[in-house]
């Protein structure tokens, strides 16, 4: 017997209508998405994205997850990372967002990596050998503290 197919545009819906209709010489029936859909749902994870980067306050720092998952988009920290290298908006804290371990994003050495430690270190952030030494845990405790007060 051959493997069911159960995800994507050639999933079979289980139900047995599938392979007769098929069968039967009739076109498979496929959903469309409205026009537009997947680039407004793109936009606004865009948003959401730099919404949460946005306020994270001065002095702290996030990850590329954890600002995915702050913004309702768990496991996307390559999508906060895409988000920040199309951004245009100078006013953004672009480099309060580091990798994981804490390390800045950039080649060591580079312009961007210069100009990130020296924008972490004017907000009073101590950095050591091109990583965080206070890179927060969890997702955001103290970014939620800073937005919503403490519990």
């Amino acid at each position: 017997m051959a493997a069911r197919r159960t995800h994507g545009p050639l999933a079979d819906p289980g139900d047995g209508t599938g392979a007769g209709r098929r069968a039967a010489g009739q076109p498979r029936t496929r959903v469309t998405p409205p026009a537009g859909a997947g680039e407004d749902a793109a936009a606004q994870a865009r948003q959401r994205i730099l919404a949460v980067i946005r306020a994270i306050p001065r002095g702290q720092v996030m990850g590329y997850g954890q600002v995915a998952a702050k913004a309702g988009l768990p496991g996307r920290a390559r999508l906060t990372a895409r988000v920040l290298g199309m951004n245009e908006d100078p006013d953004l804290p672009w480099h309060r967002v580091l990798r994981s371990d804490g390390r800045i994003a950039m080649p060591e050495g580079s312009r961007g990596w210069r100009e990130q430690s020296q924008r972490l270190r004017a907000e009073g952030v101590a950095i050591e050998r091109g990583r965080v030494k206070a890179m927060p845990r969890s997702a955001g405790d103290a970014l939620d503290a800073a937005l919503w007060g403490p519990d």
